[in-house]
């Protein structure tokens, strides 16, 4: 098919907002797929991105990386996936054959952060200049071109907006709990912050079974979203001591799941633990943020342990997460919180951090 043109939603700069404009695209490499989008979530981690909070990225940049859309090419050496297939894409562009892999810890993959080799043309090209992939995805434009391992398939009647939010809400805040955390039938849980992530980590405390599940955050809106997911109990900690709430509560929980990313809450994750509790951090935090703890607490076996994607398998996760929304087991109508199309991208990207809603949305 050659290279296209497409629209798109551009970093041109750090701390700038996003631009809508055309993008160049590529054509597959061998071990490439393109597809056509057709929904993308924004996330934290783009809000992260957008400030360059996040080493080793360059701009222009075109953002996004928690999608769902069709394929339209693949490469001359993929036979996992095909034209016309439904496919969930997200950052997990696992090499397959590096230790880690070979371990089955593909979000440890050596090679996570590759792309193309050097002297290859660049997948992007904005303005006649090459342009990156957030995480090697690059989903805040009409089409994208990503290693076959980014893409797990998905049955044709799920929608593909809900789709979308299985890229990375899902699994970061479900894996967490399920792979990561290894919540046991009857375990008590708090869930520290309740954007995307953190409703997904509730969603997978109550489908592990937990006894109580302690939903925390500042927004009532999004407290209101972890009641209908399964919370048994909410805080708001914009109005009360949160880790004295969850002690009274519970006298300290099993699992503490903290999907925020910032030194305050870390700590108060940790404090809200029982003895031999264990804290599990989702968050994104900056680079060069530090948490300080009380030291006397590790006597009591508490434990702090960080979360990538959540321990996720992507081919084998993803597509067990689309038919438990298919069975109505696993709520992704709630958690999509907002709907915006392309022109409305650049508003609800720059809003992320006041926006009531679970999770936006693009459409395209």
């Amino acid at each position: 098919m050659g290279r296209s043109v497409v629209r798109g939603a551009v970093l041109p700069a750090f701390n700038a907002s996003v631009e809508l404009g055309e993008v160049e695209v590529d054509a597959p490499g061998p071990s490439e797929v393109r597809v056509r989008t057709a929904a993308t979530g924004i996330c934290h981690s783009d809000a992260h991105a957008q400030t360059g909070g996040i080493p080793g990225i360059e701009v222009p940049m075109v953002l996004g990386h928690e999608a769902a859309g069709v394929v339209i090419e693949v490469g001359s050496a993929v036979t996992t996936v095909k034209p016309g297939d439904h496919v969930v894409i997200g950052p997990a562009q696992s090499c397959g054959t590096c230790a880690w892999c070979s371990q089955g810890l593909p979000q440890h993959c050596s090679n996570l952060g590759r792309v193309r080799a050097a002297g290859e043309p660049p997948r992007l090209t904005v303005n006649g200049q090459p342009a990156t992939q957030f995480v090697g995805v690059g989903s805040f434009a009409e089409e994208m071109v990503v290693h076959v391992n980014s893409v797990a398939v998905v049955p044709e009647k799920m929608p593909l907006d809900k789709a979308a939010l299985l890229g990375c809400a899902v699994i970061t805040g479900l894996g967490a709990v399920r792979h990561s955390a290894a919540v046991r039938f009857g375990d008590t849980v708090a869930v520290v912050g309740c954007g995307g992530v953190g409703l997904s980590a509730v969603q997978g405390a109550v489908l592990a079974g937990a006894s109580r599940i302690i939903a925390v955050d500042r927004m009532p809106e999004k407290l209101e979203v972890a009641r209908q997911l399964g919370a048994t109990d909410t805080i708001d900690a914009g109005a009360t001591d949160p880790v004295a709430a969850v002690k009274e509560l519970t006298g300290g929980v099993d699992h503490a799941i903290e999907a925020v990313g910032i030194p305050a809450t870390i700590a108060q994750a940790f404090a809200m633990l029982r003895t031999r509790g264990t804290a599990t951090v989702v968050g994104l935090a900056r680079p060069g943020d530090t948490v300080s703890l009380p030291t006397m607490d590790l006597l009591a076996e508490k434990r702090l342990q960080g979360s990538r994607l959540g321990g996720t398998r992507a081919r084998v996760d993803i597509p067990l997460y689309a038919e438990m929304y298919l069975n109505g087991r696993l709520d992704l109508d709630v958690l999509q919180g907002a709907t915006v199309d392309l022109a409305g991208l650049p508003a609800a990207l720059d809003g992320l951090d006041h926006s009531p809603a679970a999770r936006t949305v693009v459409v395209y």
